[in-house]
């Protein structure tokens, strides 16, 4: 392993080229940077400085000994930076992992906001869907989940708090056989209808489809957008956000239907398990209680195409 002393050295070297030089940027005699580096040489039992031409130029070996240790000194620097960083109360990095039914352009600027910390927390965004979200908070693949369904399961050390309400629209598009369909939709005939879902995630329990009914056909499909652009395309029915689904409902592009069965709305949840949050963490969950970032999050964005 090289010391600082060393790693400085050679870098000096090898950018300025002249033993005077890199003395000068050093800010040492250049007879104490000589015998440096014949005792780097020494150390190394190999040539690592050309001294022909009045110049001090590498070797090929110094060249890859240079290249190594510039390559040390950035790891120690950020090495460094790190280390500072958590003894200042940052994490090293957060795990955030969002429910696919939220939108991740949606906390974008949540995203720069943070950034202009300069904390230097590596930040890593993830999403699951239904029970997956909450799997990943037991599992240890998330410090943070943001727009988990469903009443919080028993997880130990958990702490969270409601986001929202999303409500439901029972939607189908305006030429499906169910469009002209007159009174409530019963449990019969919505059944006889193929169902769109998006796919659970969850790796270690049996998926969940909330809204479909047993033994239905169904589309599983990988995000919500996708749900509502299928059932807009007339490949399935089902329920959908009404605040997403607004404008192709305002349109007539998808047509509500009553139900015999009206869908309860979802309370919307962040969840982490943390019993003393880091910095980061502490300042993630107080933005996401903040009352218009967490309405513009479960209301999201209005699919239209």
């Amino acid at each position: 392993m090289l010391s600082e002393d060393e790693l400085a050295l050679l870098e000096a070297i090898r950018e300025s080229g002249s033993l005077s030089r890199a003395a000068a940027r050093l800010n040492k005699a250049p007879s104490t940077v000589s015998h440096a580096a014949r005792q780097l040489e020494t150390r190394f039992d190999a040539l690592l400085f050309d001294r022909r031409n009045y110049r001090l130029q590498l070797t090929p070996a110094g060249q890859l000994l240079a290249d190594e240790a510039g390559r040390l000194m950035q790891d120690v620097a950020r090495m460094t930076q790190r280390v500072r960083q958590v003894a200042n109360g940052w994490e090293d990095r957060l795990w955030i992992v969002t429910d696919e039914i939220l939108e991740f352009e949606l906390l974008m600027p949540v995203v720069r906001d943070f950034d202009a910390l300069g904390s230097g927390v590596r930040l890593r965004f993830t999403h699951e869907v239904l029970a997956g979200t909450w799997e990943a908070l037991r599992d240890g693949r998330a410090d943070l989940i943001v727009g988990a369904t469903n009443e919080p399961p028993a997880i130990a050390g958990l702490h969270w708090f409601e986001l929202g309400v999303m409500e439901w629209v029972f939607a189908v598009a305006s030429r499906h056989p169910l469009a002209g369909a007159t009174g409530p939709l019963t449990r019969e005939r919505i059944l006889a209808e193929r169902g769109v879902a998006v796919a659970d995630s969850s790796r270690h329990t049996p998926g969940r489809a909330y809204g479909l009914l047993g033994g239905q056909d169904v589309l599983a499909v990988p995000s919500m957008r996708a749900k509502i652009l299928a059932q807009r395309d007339g490949l399935g029915v089902g329920w959908v956000p009404r605040e997403r689904a607004a404008k192709l409902l305002a349109n007539g592009e998808l047509i509500e239907k009553d139900t015999a069965s009206p869908r309860e709305p979802n309370v919307l949840y962040v969840a982490w398990r943390a019993e003393r949050p880091g910095r980061a963490l502490q300042w993630w969950i107080d933005r996401l209680r903040e009352p218009r970032l967490a309405s513009r999050l479960v209301k999201g964005i209005e699919v239209s195409a």
